[in-house]
């Protein structure tokens, strides 16, 4: 039998093999969004210091999609999302292709109840074992109510 002792840690905080390095996306990749706020660009989620993120310019539901310059293998994706004046539920759902134009296969969908009296972040991550990857798209629905809603990442991290 194989055991290891991860010990306890707090709440959000990360587990201690997701202090490996991330991806320089800016090196190996090209990102697509369908819309961006110019005070909140989509590179800021990219970023490896924390900042703004990045934010819709537009309501409704939203893509990234990141197109490796490459065939890519990801073992790991951490993703941080804040909200704290809007009480919605969002829906996110990450899929990915070998090929650009090709068929994709969902690697997780998740919804979350933002409440800015509770839960006002949701930090996901995720051991994965995804080989030869050219392209990975994270579709945010912000607000499946119906209601108006910006679609918003604070943080997306891949390795």
């Amino acid at each position: 039998m194989r055991k290891r002792i991860i010990g306890s840690r707090k709440i959000g905080s990360e587990p201690a093999d997701l202090n490996q390095k991330w991806l320089d996306l800016g090196q190996i990749a090209t990102v697509e969004v369908t819309s961006e706020d110019p005070e909140f660009p989509v590179e800021g989620a990219f970023l490896s210091d924390p900042g703004a993120g990045w934010r819709a310019s537009e309501d409704g539901e939203q893509r990234l999609r990141i197109i490796f310059d490459e065939p890519t293998t990801l073992r790991r994706m951490q993703l941080d999302f804040i909200e704290s004046e809007v009480e919605r539920t969002q829906e996110f759902t990450i899929r990915w292709s070998a090929s650009a134009g090709g068929p994709t296969q969902d690697v997780v969908r998740q919804q979350w109840n933002f409440s800015p009296g509770g839960s006002t972040r949701e930090v996901e991550h995720y051991e994965v074992n995804l080989e030869s990857i050219s392209v990975l798209e994270l579709s945010i629905k912000p607000d499946l109510s119906g209601a108006k809603g910006r679609a918003s990442l604070s943080k997306w991290r891949l390795g």
